[in-house]
């Protein structure tokens, strides 16, 4: 296991008073070990105590030729793996649970008497992989840059007739090329009417002269995420839309200014939002400013105007306004990455926002 990785969260535990806790997430498994287990509907569970005696439960349908760091306890299909668990837990003590581990395995092990209470584990976990390592900060950026070059070729397809599908089976093409393991979501690749929503599901929509088209993409690259917005317009760019462009990326440069080690995450929020509504379009600002990213797409700690969490140093999240007037046909929406340094951020994107027309093919 990553020794350091596991010493924050141990450390975490006897802070909040939790000195066992049970992991089953598969990426907080990876986050630990380094490999990457699909259980399916099996059994994984990595024991963890403030003591030592760490465990990791797994099924023997899942073999392991590396040493992963940590004990490897085994069993089979026709065994009870949480009562195997429960052999080596402290049954005296509280023991954390994280959110993934399905209620069939809890009752089972509240049945078996593992643990004096159970406790909500995941915000030791979340918390901790919140604040990313020069490792991961290296890995972000590797993957943000094959995202700017992802979004540079995909572009020049945007006016050449394709449906948003055509085109998303584009965006998927590009990330394979550039080495990547595959994609971080579902890529939005919105014209006009559909760009106003702002998690549109991609159609057989083609776009038209004069379109804004939004462009949501993201790729994994050695398992860590990238995720980047821009819009563009087909054709032409009208006056009403180089408006709602200007005011949203006005936003999104107050919002990246304000990610800085100290403040708030809602006063990056609200650095974006307060601008919008100062404009007059607060009600065509929908959805939180961001989220984090890492391992996943999106992970804890969003960017909204409720969350009072303090923003540290190692954080990487997303700074994402947007504009959506349906009735106009108009949606922008401009995104971000960026990792919080000693005195501000660092942005992850070098891709331009300056406003780009793409030729029309038809």
């Amino acid at each position: 296991m990553d020794t350091n990785k596991v010493s924050r969260i141990l450390k975490s535990m006897e802070e909040k008073g939790i000195p066992q806790m049970i992991i089953s997430d598969p990426v907080a498994i990876f986050y630990l070990t380094g490999k990457w287990i699909a259980p399916g509907e099996r059994l994984l569970a990595l024991y963890l105590n403030v003591n030592g005696n760490h465990k990791l439960v797994i099924n023997e349908l899942f073999p392991q030729e590396k040493d992963l760091g940590v004990e490897l306890v085994w069993y089979n299909d026709i065994q009870d793996g949480v009562e195997i668990l429960s052999q080596f837990v402290e049954k005296d003590k509280p023991m954390g649970i994280d959110k993934t581990w399905p209620a069939r395995f809890l009752i089972r092990l509240q049945e078996l008497g593992g643990g004096s209470k159970f406790i909500n584990g995941s915000p030791i976990v979340d918390y901790v992989r919140m604040i990313k390592d020069e490792g991961e900060k290296e890995l972000m950026r590797i993957s943000s840059k094959i995202n700017d070059k992802v979004m540079e070729e995909l572009i020049p397809w945007v006016g050449k007739g394709m449906t948003e599908k055509e085109l998303e089976a584009k965006v998927r093409e590009l990330y394979a090329a550039h080495g990547c393991e595959g994609l971080s979501f579902d890529p939005i690749t919105a014209f006009a009417k559909n760009a106003a929503d702002p998690h549109h599901v991609t159609d057989d929509s083609k776009g038209k002269y004069g379109d804004c088209v939004v462009l949501d993409i993201g790729g994994f690259k050695d398992n860590y995420a990238s995720d980047m917005t821009r819009t563009v317009f087909l054709g032409e760019v009208s006056e009403r839309q180089k408006e709602i462009y200007n005011i949203v990326l006005e936003a999104n440069l107050r919002g990246i200014a304000a990610a800085k080690p100290g403040n708030r995450m809602c006063d990056v929020d609200l650095a974006c939002r307060n601008y919008i509504e100062e404009k007059g379009y607060g009600q065509y600002f929908t959805h939180r400013t961001g989220h984090s990213i890492g391992l996943e797409d999106h992970e804890f700690g969003d960017v909204s105007s409720v969350n009072e969490d303090i923003i540290q140093v190692g954080q990487c999240f997303s700074v994402e306004p947007g504009i959506y007037i349906a009735e106009e046909g108009i949606g922008v929406r401009i995104e971000d990455l960026v990792i919080i340094t000693e005195d501000g951020c660092e942005v992850l994107n070098d891709f331009t926002k300056d406003i780009i027309v793409v030729p029309f093919e038809g």
